[in-house]
């Protein structure tokens, strides 16, 4: 599948663009255009590059690095015709670090009449980073961004041009007089003041606080979360792992101040002396991602509350609803569970979904889940007043709404009532009110007999790791006036924490051999339901599981299996310690039976290696179908029209 067509602007460019040369690189040994030494001291002009206006400089010089001679030879280059199309050929990955890194090679930096260089660490970290994209398209990496060639060392005074790629995100934003720095302030947070609030709110709880990024959006904006720990930035052993995400369509704007919200109310309790949630805080490892589409909330605020619309805003910037862009594994569940013996859980990602359209944002999240041995999940969405829980595709032969229960149906509706239940409009008894239509079912449903849809998040978090993912609707506005955020955060602050308690329920321990070498990815059994889940690097686990008694099995292939018995009090609020010891086989004919196939036909790791459960390494990887018979890629259409001056250096044969 070829991705979307670049903007009619640039497919004029693209054809202007034959009738002026570029520098085109030779192919000697060294490859690239000559380093030209005028251009290290000349006359500095404005900078009137489209594709390079939001770099952190605005003075340039001519002739270029790579030789161009005007502001025009630039606009009609091959070069800064690939700057001007790259995201869309990576779909947004690496945007905008690269178009800002080859804008300082093709606009320089001028100061004083001396041009600074872009530092060559900078450009070598970026290759690490964004080579695997241009892999799976077959394409090579940009002569102009060679590393040893237009870039120069820190002692020559080089300069970052991505520095400044959040420009003033880090400045703080003042408060009113008379509030602390954890106030909550019960508005609307534009992208650049979420990110001040969650920074800021990291810096004031900076021993149990820190944000990190997991990615960009397809626009270029950080994925932001802030987690909170006894040892942010770390995993504990046996210390569970809690991610709340919110945002995920553009237009449903209330999950996204609940979260800005809670990591507020966290960080203030905490200094408090609150103990409910320092104990909360030093046994759980919490992350927050207020905003994963923050690209579309910037087209659903641009209209503002009271006049948003019901969809626009809830797609991404490739318009693309990040809440069906999830691998379909749900399918293939139904497919495995009529299979007698064949394991349902740990589902590898087929092939072929990397073959279509998968935005950086979904990409972002399965990297997340790769690295974080998530145990629970909640996506906060808004539209309706009811918590849903997986499984979100119907088993109906038609796709029909139907009840679709997942094995640990018990477990998921503990779960959802562990939040309905705290909420006192989805308690409320009026069936007029919003919600009203699921009273009866006391605010929660199993997501599929309500509609049903594939590639949803919940369904892809449940059949491919360990986390168990439920949907929270916080109301029936999407996109709610600033006045009614404060009630709403009263609605939802009990729910959240009760919710995020939950993780503390069923059992958790460590699995080792018997000497005490932790044995990962194991896998833990529960008798009568047909779902395991498998032990971290630590050789920790955690297994949420309702009131009860449970026959739970360990075991890992060349050890012999240890078979438990377990009662789980119904009041019990803290997770049970049960460890295994497993033995070591003997080095003769392996008695152990290793579990059932993992994979149906047609489903293979993806190529690139596999992670522990058979998703790629990097999902970069395996997007697009390789070419075939030495033809040209896919990409190469972008740049029939250069004639000669076609940009045969990205060609890797």
């Amino acid at each position: 599948m070829l991705p979307p067509p670049p903007p009619l602007l640039l497919l004029a460019v693209l054809v202007a663009a034959a009738a002026r040369p570029g520098c085109e690189p030779t192919r000697g040994p060294e490859g690239g255009c000559p380093r030209p030494s005028a251009a290290d001291s000349a006359m500095c002009v404005d900078l009137q590059l489209r594709t390079c206006s939001d770099v952190a400089y605005n003075r340039t010089v001519f002739p270029t690095l790579l030789n161009h001679r005007s502001r025009e030879a630039v606009e009609s280059s091959s070069e800064y015709i690939l700057l001007s199309v790259l995201h869309h050929l990576l779909e947004g990955q690496c945007n905008p670090d690269l178009r800002l890194l080859g804008c300082a090679v093709l606009a320089p930096r001028c100061e004083g009449g001396h041009v600074r260089r872009p530092c060559r660490h900078v450009c070598e970290g970026l290759r690490e980073a964004c080579q695997p994209a241009f892999d799976a398209i077959d394409m090579a990496w940009p002569y102009f961004l060679d590393c040893n060639h237009y870039f120069s060392g820190q002692e020559e005074g080089c300069y970052n041009p991505l520095e400044e790629l959040r420009g003033g995100l880090d400045v703080e934003e003042a408060l009113p007089s008379g509030h602390p720095p954890t106030s909550i302030r019960f508005t609307h947070h534009s992208y650049a003041q979420m990110v001040r609030v969650l920074k800021r709110t990291a810096a004031h709880c900076s021993h149990i606080a820190k944000t990190y990024s997991i990615g960009r959006s397809f626009d270029g904006r950080d994925l932001l979360v802030i987690e909170f720990s006894s040892r942010p930035g770390q995993h504990e052993l046996m210390e569970p792992e809690v991610k709340l995400i919110g945002n995920i369509h553009g237009n449903e704007v209330a999950g996204r101040e609940m979260l800005i919200y809670l990591a507020q109310y966290l960080c203030s309790e905490y200094l408090l002396g609150s103990p409910r949630i320092q104990r909360l805080l030093n046994t759980t490892r919490v992350h927050l991602l207020p905003s994963m589409n923050p690209d579309g909330y910037e087209v659903a605020a641009a209209e503002g509350a009271g006049y948003n619309g019901w969809t626009s805003g809830r797609q991404n910037a490739q318009n693309l609803d990040l809440n069906r862009n999830f691998p379909d594994l749900t399918s293939e569940y139904y497919r495995l569970a009529s299979a007698r013996g064949a394991r349902s859980d740990h589902i590898a990602i087929p092939q072929h979904y990397w073959w279509g359209k998968v935005a950086p944002e979904t990409k972002a999240i399965m990297k997340w889940m790769r690295s974080t041995p998530f145990v629970l999940s909640a996506s906060l969405h808004g539209g309706d007043l009811v918590v849903s829980y997986p499984f979100d595709f119907s088993k109906h032969p038609q796709e029909e709404k139907m009840f679709s229960p997942t094995p640990d149906e018990k477990m998921f509706k503990l779960l959802a009532r562990a939040y309905a239940d705290m909420h006192p409009m989805m308690m409320d008894k009026s069936e007029n009110r919003c919600g009203g239509n699921f009273l009866k079912r006391g605010s929660i449903i199993n997501g599929a007999d309500w509609y049903s849809f594939t590639g949803g998040m919940s369904d892809f978090n449940y059949l491919h790791s360990n986390c168990f993912e439920i949907t929270v609707e916080l109301g029936c506005v999407k996109f709610p006036p600033e006045e009614a955020l404060y009630t709403l955060w009263q609605h939802n602050k009990e729910p959240l924490l009760n919710f995020v308690e939950m993780v503390h329920r069923g059992i958790k321990g460590v699995v080792m051999d018997k000497f005490g070498k932790p044995v990962k990815n194991a896998r833990i059994s529960v008798k009568g339901i047909r779902h395991d889940i498998t032990t971290a690097p630590d050789g920790d686990y955690w297994r949420l599981l309702p009131p009860g008694s449970h026959i739970v099995i360990a075991q890992a292939p060349g050890y012999s299996k240890v078979i438990k018995k377990v009662t789980i009090p119904a009041r019990m609020k803290r997770a049970g310690r049960v460890d295994f010891i497993l033995q070591l086989l003997g080095t003769g004919p392996k008695k152990f039976l290793p579990g059932p196939r993992r994979n149906g036909p047609g489903l293979r790791d993806p190529p690139g290696g596999a992670g522990p459960h058979g998703e790629p390494e990097e999902p970069l990887g395996a997007r697009r179908q390789p070419t075939a018979g030495g033809s040209k890629p896919w990409w190469w259409s972008y740049f029939t029209s250069l004639g000669q001056h076609q940009p045969r250096w990205l060609l890797k044969y």
